[in-house]
């Protein structure tokens, strides 16, 4: 954890937790919000703390949730297109007002793709979701919004009954639906128009890496020549290229010392099972997936001045910032 300079008492930890208490919030953008936190209450900074304190803040993310790489993006984002030539504290500020806009377009992703699914949730369809994902949900509640009428069914996903809670939710906005075992999943598939997952991570190959059970689900939506879908938004997006399921990284399948013993919490569907991406990017096919990655991590941000206004802060356009922010 890092340790503060003056009087800071901020614990990177607890409020960490704290954030993660908001079921309605990713540990993605919690982990975000944690290390612009940490921006803000440290004083004293040179470039290289700023990415260590980050980037120990966003390890702590990493225990919490599955490729955290948006704390990745984040620090590319604020730290890799200042001037070197500007003062410590200018360069906070900077780092600060760069960071904020980071997170203001990362907490409209969701609805952004939500707008973008509506398209494909029609009157009269049949969905088949995996467990709960906060973004199929919001596609899901925002169709129900505009007097859709549809039918859902939601596979269990597991001990945590997380199936369960995304049934309760839809149930609450008169959504109809119905619950399912996940052993079911080949007895609905030929009732169902589509299926819509969201996904823990997005890899190079166009491929994800989700709750396990994710690529069953594919499986069975190829074999009846069902549409796949996946939404997710794009600070999920990893330079991570797994071939098959024992390319996943064992602390990413669980946090039990012997993972030969232990149940997966994931798995990876590969490309090949996925019809589309809905992202805050726009809607992929999975082979485009690799492009947009080198244009998040490599392309130059061409925002600059019209982003900061009538800041005069100076930045260099080097190849390391989000083009799109």
């Amino acid at each position: 954890m890092p340790e503060f300079d003056g009087n800071c008492d901020f614990d990177v930890v607890k409020y960490f937790l704290k954030l993660l208490e908001d079921d309605d919030l990713s540990s993605g953008i919690a982990a975000i919000e944690t290390l612009l936190m940490i921006l803000e209450k440290k004083h004293r900074y040179n470039t290289y703390p700023t990415k260590y304190d980050a980037r120990g803040g966003d390890g702590y993310a990493q225990h919490r949730s599955l490729y955290s790489c948006g704390g990745e993006l984040f620090c590319r984002f604020i730290t890799l297109s200042l001037d070197d030539r500007g003062s410590m504290e200018e360069c906070r500020e900077i780092m600060l007002h760069r960071g904020q806009i980071f997170l203001a377009k990362l907490q409209n992703s969701r609805n952004v793709i939500a707008q973008q699914a509506q398209k494909f949730i029609t009157d009269g369809c049949r969905v088949l979701v995996h467990s709960r994902s906060r973004v199929v949900l919001k596609a899901l509640l925002t169709a129900a919004k505009a007097n859709k009428q549809f039918h859902v069914y939601i596979t269990q996903g597991g001990p945590d009954k997380m199936g369960e809670q995304m049934m309760n939710e839809m149930e609450s906005a008169g959504i109809d639906c119905t619950l399912i075992l996940d052993a079911a999943i080949g007895y609905v598939m030929e009732s169902v128009d589509f299926v819509m997952v969201g996904a823990e991570a997005v890899v190079e190959s166009g491929g994800i890496v989700n709750r396990v059970g994710s690529f069953t689900m594919a499986l069975c939506a190829r074999e009846m020549k069902k549409p796949f879908y996946v939404l997710a938004e794009s600070f999920k997006f990893t330079r991570l290229y797994p071939l098959n399921q024992r390319d996943l990284p064992d602390e990413y399948k669980a946090n039990l010392n012997d993972v030969s013993k232990v149940h997966p919490s994931v798995d990876y569907t590969p490309p090949a099972y996925i019809t589309l991406l809905f992202t805050d990017l726009g809607i992929l096919t999975p082979s485009a997936v690799s492009d947009e990655l080198i244009k998040l991590y490599i392309f130059v941000s061409n925002y600059s001045n019209h982003a900061n206004g009538s800041r005069n802060y100076r930045f260099v356009e080097r190849p390391d910032t989000v083009r799109n922010w």
